[in-house]
């Protein structure tokens, strides 16, 4: 083959590449072959563009999935919470908005009450959070235990620690003033504690004067008695015009459970319309004892089958009744599985029935 200026080597583009051409006998095109090398480049500078731009939307994606896995609410890891044992978070997961009616705080700082007997060590709004993080409830009833008496300074102090997602109740005497009752209305307490379970501040005779003032002010009376105690006071109960709200499953002895005589005294005032109780405390009359309280389990799921709109749960902590063996609160939570199987009914007491008594604003 005769070469010269006419014949040469091509540039010729094959899908973006540029390769060498071994025909010398094809004649040259300058013309083509500057367009062919323009082409490639454009072609090849679009294909690096496409690039960038694919490699930036995956990164958009990467960063919203981080995002949106982010915001999912995540299960506590396990941890250690002061005055509970076990550290596993509960099987149940709490609903949004759900409500442990029951607990107390104590603080060394604030005096006690000479006649009290319960004189548990400090479980401060910092240790309660912690619970509240392993159960997942996010409001909370802090009840004025007998440590203090009258004296509710720890308590309201709490409450205005804790905020909006928290309510009190406290203990009060007949000489409280219209104008302490109604400042403790402002900072959210709703009712008042009778504890006749403990020698203390309160008398049955005050359950009648003191139930009629703060019925005024929209309150209820929450009782902590023993069987004994309430079947003695059941008159008194039957007249008072506020709501009551009977502490730790109004105290059911066992074996006994729902056969004893205080179960329809319960259940007479829960159809009157204005009578609650507490799924709480399972431990406080069990024979049976953990992890199942069968016997006071056999109590709650009798209340969830009779009025399943009449009840809250309460955690109970610090638990100060049970000095040498603390329960674990995940179990105690998880009870609710076992009491209420229904998932509308246990949102029901969680949620929707402590917003009826506590004054919550209600859930969307």
């Amino acid at each position: 083959m005769a070469s010269g200026p006419g014949r040469a080597r091509t540039l010729l583009e094959d899908h973006g590449n540029i390769q060498l051409s071994s025909n010398l006998d094809e004649p040259v095109n300058p013309t083509g072959s500057f367009f062919a090398r323009s082409t490639g480049r454009k072609r090849e500078e679009q294909m690096k563009a496409n690039l960038v731009d694919r490699r930036a939307v995956l990164k958009t994606m990467s960063a919203a999935a981080a995002a949106a896995f982010a915001a999912r609410p995540q299960r506590t890891a396990a941890q250690q919470v002061k005055w509970s044992a076990g550290t596993e978070a509960p099987k149940l997961r709490a609903p949004a908005d759900a409500a442990d009616c029951h607990h107390h705080i104590y603080d060394a700082k604030y005096p006690v009450d000479p006649r009290s007997t319960l004189r548990p060590g400090d479980a401060s709004v910092e240790d309660y959070r912690a619970l509240q993080r392993r159960i997942g409830a996010s409001r909370n009833i802090i009840v004025q235990p007998s440590t203090y008496g009258t004296d509710n300074s720890c308590t309201l102090d709490a409450l205005v620690s804790f905020g909006p997602t928290a309510r009190a109740v406290a203990v009060v005497d007949t000489s409280i003033s219209d104008a302490e009752l109604k400042r403790m209305n402002g900072l959210g307490v709703r009712g008042i504690r009778f504890n006749l379970a403990q020698a203390g501040a309160t008398t049955p005779e005050m359950i009648e004067p003191l139930a009629k003032r703060v019925n005024d002010l929209g309150w209820h009376i929450q009782v902590n008695a023993s069987a004994d105690k309430i079947m003695e006071i059941k008159d008194i109960l039957n007249r008072v015009p506020s709501p009551i709200v009977f502490d730790h499953l109004a105290h059911i002895p066992e074996p006994d459970g729902t056969a004893h005589p205080l179960f329809g005294v319960v259940l007479a005032l829960i159809d009157k319309g204005n009578t609650w109780v507490k799924l709480s405390g399972a431990y406080a009359d069990t024979k049976v004892g953990p992890p199942s309280y069968s016997d006071s389990s056999a109590v709650a799921r009798a209340y969830v089958q009779k009025a399943p709109e009449r009840l809250v749960w309460g955690s109970d902590w610090p638990h100060p009744g049970e000095r040498d063996n603390k329960p674990d609160d995940a179990i105690l939570f998880d009870l609710l599985l076992d009491w209420a199987p229904d998932e509308r009914v246990r949102n029901r007491i969680l949620v929707q029935n402590p917003e009826a008594l506590y004054g919550f604003p209600k859930s969307a």
